[in-house]
């Protein structure tokens, strides 16, 4: 099993990014917050995430790509699970919502349950279709 995160999966293009964040889904699981969208990515892959530190909680770039790093981390050990079972391709953009610096395993035990809530959603709708 390869837990990598390469460049394209990664959420990049301004357009897609904006995208999601107007006609998003989202679920909240704090100090985590995801928006999803269902969309054609140009790559060839299941789906692309982005990750968000509002510099109005975060005021320290430091501070702020230190917790991107984290949910980085945490994202790449736990996405595997999810692209086995997925259907479709999908923008996902995780932003945090804590105003201090987190644990990793409290970033990491959101991360789980976002990602199994979002996998619970996707087959509900394809269900309801």
């Amino acid at each position: 099993m390869a837990f990598s995160f390469p460049k394209k999966e990664r959420l990049k293009s301004k357009k897609l990014f904006e995208q999601v964040f107007q006609d998003g889904k989202s679920l909240k699981q704090y100090p985590l917050k995801l928006i999803y969208l269902e969309t054609e990515l140009t790559e060839d892959v299941k789906c692309q995430a982005g990750m968000a530190v509002p510099k109005r909680r975060i005021r320290q770039a430091v501070k702020r790509n230190r917790i991107k790093r984290l949910m980085r981390e945490a994202y790449r050990l736990n996405k595997e699970p999810i692209f086995n079972k997925m259907q479709g391709s999908y923008a996902l953009l995780f932003l945090y919502l804590g105003k201090e610096s987190p644990e990793y395993s409290k970033v990491e035990g959101s991360m789980k349950t976002l990602l199994l809530r979002f996998l619970n959603d996707i087959q509900d709708e394809s269900k309801d279709q």
